[in-house]
């Protein structure tokens, strides 16, 4: 988020929040910030009743069977220390705790082990998430066959856990208290029934647990439904992220997180942004409540236009062009500004997004417009850390590696957290000429599946087809996640003003025949007929011509061909009865004006004129590429099928 403004006003925003230590506290900087507080204390801490677990960690901590004990809140040690004071010699414990490897959680553990005189041996960094604690222990202290005590705080956490036994610690995990209800309900009682009414703007939470509480009590109420729905109607504003992460695995969306995870700034990043964020989701239930009116419209400007004619297999007067990355590293005008920011931020611009491709079609003179983004970012929202790091391209930071890690993977309830994307399309839309058509896109459910297993680039998909091989069940519960996600993703973008969707699976030419239909082709079918109908769907795969038939098979109404096969052939295995889109090699921008026209009739001569052919590459335009020689194409074109 950028910083907050000098002057961030909630103006009369109605806030729900459920602060309990610092009730008073969260209404005078709401009240402080223009906003209508409404604060209900939503948990307390109670100490566990059996305290045998805990006193059974002091007795190994002192024998010395405990390597390593991390200390994950404030309140847990305390809550340990008294649990035990009776059962045990204090002044040993603390000493065994004083000369071995403590590890503590942020600044709270910190103050509550220097109160009995410890100094942790390592400090986790902001934002203290049980990432944090992994890459710490990582570079500071490996664990491996190491035993590795975890003080939980209210619930497990599995990540961590996971995390710590993938690195080969052995772990035990203590809880030490849990999170109840308030002893006076009635105030938490009051805020369920004004969110489910629908009264409130902002839904604020600082810690986890809260929202554990607030859908325990409103499931005792009748009204869990309604609350739930309501996450799609308010601004959700959490304190850091492991609060965030927490929401998300309810499949609820994060639409606020501040910088600093504490309850200033995030108080101040919501009056900063809330109005806003409220208008955004307005805007976009509105666009998901129903097809944009124009997208069967045969009166909108864009209908009758060469690439959606040949789309449907109508005959046009030119042969419509338009290029797979056609807005990139290779044009001056995006240099400029992808230098300004980094990749995946520009991706969440949708001002920049829009201005680059407007920019780069109105140079190129193309017939169609393809949003500026990246297969990637809706892997976020579903629980994958996304990176673009320099000099290395994407990676993902907790990769899919075994069976069980699939849990982690989110359901994609709604497109929300993607509505930089639908703003991208809905700006470009409004930014180009009425009668070019845009394209929207996805990841296919392969490709996006082979990144979050591989982590990034793979040569051999090595960790991909062990899953895909090893445990089929594992393997379509994967495949569906992606499916009802990527369907809901192309379906907001066609609400959001896309004329047309595009499915990459950069990644599916690494599978035979038998392989993709088995393991590819059923989920690429689901998705295609929950595509807004009427809507053309363009299916594209590179890296394996026989891959063909089994593209066509998949009920997209356009096949994308690569250069790896002649154009004529391809048509001839896929049938005359779809359109094709394709298919010179990206290399050839690299050659001379004449080969690049020869080249160019060579494609065109292999379509003879047959209706439903658009003109592209076999995949994007290289960096090295001259923008004059990606003009002289698409001029080429143009000249060459003129009818």
């Amino acid at each position: 988020m950028s910083n907050p403004t000098s002057n961030p006003d909630f103006s009369g925003l109605k806030v729900a929040a459920f602060e309990s230590r610092r009730t008073d506290d969260m209404v005078r900087l709401i009240e402080r910030h223009g906003g209508e507080a409404h604060v209900s204390p939503s948990m307390r801490e109670v100490a566990l009743e059996e305290n045998r677990p805990n006193i059974d960690l002091a007795n190994r901590i002192m024998t010395g069977e405990v390597d390593v004990f991390i200390v994950m809140t404030g309140v847990g040690f305390k809550h340990l220390i008294q649990a035990i004071e009776r059962h045990v010699d204090m002044q040993r414990f603390l000493n065994c705790l004083q000369d071995m490897t403590t590890v503590a959680r942020g600044p709270k553990p910190v103050a509550a082990m220097k109160e009995y005189g410890i100094t942790p041996t390592i400090r986790i960094p902001s934002p203290n998430t049980w990432r944090e604690v992994l890459s710490t222990l990582d570079q500071d202290l490996p664990v491996n066959q190491l035993t590795v005590a975890v003080q939980e705080y209210g619930k497990p956490n599995p990540s961590l856990v996971a995390g710590l036994e993938a690195r080969g610690a052995h772990v035990q995990s203590v809880k030490v208290y849990r999170w109840a209800l308030p002893e006076d309900t009635e105030p938490l009682e009051r805020n369920i029934r004004a969110i489910a009414a629908g009264e409130m703007d902002v839904l604020m939470f600082t810690s986890a647990h809260q929202l554990t509480n607030l859908f325990d009590l409103a499931g005792q109420l009748g009204l869990a439904d309604e609350i739930q729905s309501q996450f799609d109607q308010c601004v959700v504003v959490s304190i850091g992220p492991t609060t965030s992460e927490w929401i998300r695995h309810l499949s609820l969306p994060v639409d606020l997180e501040p910088e600093s995870p504490k309850m200033g700034p995030m108080v101040i990043t919501a009056a900063q942004k809330s109005n806003e964020l409220k208008e955004r989701k307005k805007r976009i239930r509105h666009m998901l409540s129903g097809p944009s009116s124009d997208v069967l419209d045969p009166n909108a400007p864009w209908y009758d236009s060469p690439f959606m004619k040949a789309c449907r297999g109508e005959a046009t007067d030119v042969t419509p062009v338009w290029l797979m990355r056609q807005a990139g590293r290779y044009m001056k005008e995006y240099r400029d500004i992808r230098n300004q920011t980094t990749f995946l931020e520009l991706c969440k611009r949708p001002d920049l997004c829009a201005e680059i491709m407007v920019t780069a079609v109105t140079k190129l003179g193309v017939d169609a417009a393809i949003i500026f983004s990246d297969l990637l970012p809706i892997l976020e929202p579903m629980g994958l850390d996304l990176e673009f790091a320099k000099g290395e391209g994407p990676v993902i930071h907790n990769p899919i590696r075994e069976a069980k890690d699939i849990q982690r993977v989110i359901e994609l309830e709604s497109v929300d957290s993607l509505d930089f994307v639908m703003e991208t399309v809905r700006q470009t839309r409004q930014e180009l000429p009425a009668d070019m058509p845009l394209i929207g896109f996805s990841g296919a459910p392969f490709t996006l599946a082979s990144y979050a297993i591989e982590g990034g680039s793979s040569r051999n998909y090595l960790n991909t087809k062990t899953i895909m091989y090893r445990d089929e069940g594992a393997w379509r519960e994967l495949m569906q996640r992606f499916v009802r996600a990527i369907t809901r993703y192309l379906n907001a973008q066609i609400a959001a003003g896309a004329q047309c969707v595009q499915l990459f699976d950069s990644w599916a030419g690494c599978l035979g025949t038998d392989d993709y239909r088995r393991y590819v082709l059923p989920y690429i079918q689901e998705i295609t007929a929950g595509i807004t109908s009427g809507v053309p769907v363009i299916n594209f795969a590179t890296g394996n011509p026989a891959l063909l038939p089994l593209l066509a098979e998949a009920g997209t109404r356009v096949v994308g061909v690569d250069w790896r096969i002649r154009l004529d052939d391809a048509w001839e295995t896929v049938g005359h009865d779809r359109s094709v889109q394709g298919n010179l090699d990206p290399l050839v921008l690299l050659a001379d004006r004449d080969t690049i026209r020869a080249r160019a009739q060579d494609v065109l001569d292999q379509a003879a004129g047959r209706p439903g052919h658009i003109f592209n590459l076999g995949h994007g335009v290289l960096q090295q590429t001259p923008v004059a020689n990606a003009i002289a194409l698409v001029d080429a074109v143009h000249e060459l099928s003129s009818r």
